[in-house]
């Protein structure tokens, strides 16, 4: 029997899926929109590993890189700039919260001065999502009236 992959290796499986995989689900996502991985984590040389075992350069190289910038397991990887190349200076470690708000598709709405997305303005408002979502990109209100009119 083969040995158990790690969460870590899985993350690592599935990045390369996305990118190189044409008959991925969400390959038109990432690979298909000219996302790619840098060389360092995609180099496919086989290496010996002390215990016995092989893995590519590539791996070896994303492991080093996600060990020593904060993975956890309960964390994902993002790309900071979502139309950007899985690669160390485009890359962290966050939680699906933080990861949610950094999607190409996101609303970003600037409000007093700051921009957030519509998720990050209730949160910290204590708006209803649902009522400021329909407010703003079905009824056309502006930010201001959307956030500071308290009836529907």
């Amino acid at each position: 029997m083969g040995k158990k992959r790690t969460r870590l290796n899985n993350i690592y499986a599935n990045m390369k899926k996305r990118c190189y995989d044409a008959k991925s689900e969400v390959y038109s996502y990432y690979g298909g929109r000219g996302i790619k991985i840098c060389e360092e984590w995609n180099d496919r040389q086989i290496i010996h590993l002390s215990n016995g075992g092989n893995s590519s350069k590539g791996y070896q190289a994303f492991k080093k890189w996600a060990l020593e910038n904060g993975y956890q397991d309960n964390l994902t990887i993002d790309r900071i700039d979502p139309n950007g190349n899985y690669e160390p200076s485009n890359c962290r470690w966050v939680s699906m919260k933080v990861q949610c708000n950094n999607l190409r598709n996101n609303v970003r709405l600037t409000y007093k001065g700051r921009t957030q997305t519509i998720h990050e303005w209730c949160e910290e408002l204590n708006l209803n999502f649902d009522r400021i979502r329909d407010r703003i990109c079905r009824k056309g209100w502006g930010v201001a009236e959307a956030f500071e009119t308290k009836e529907n």
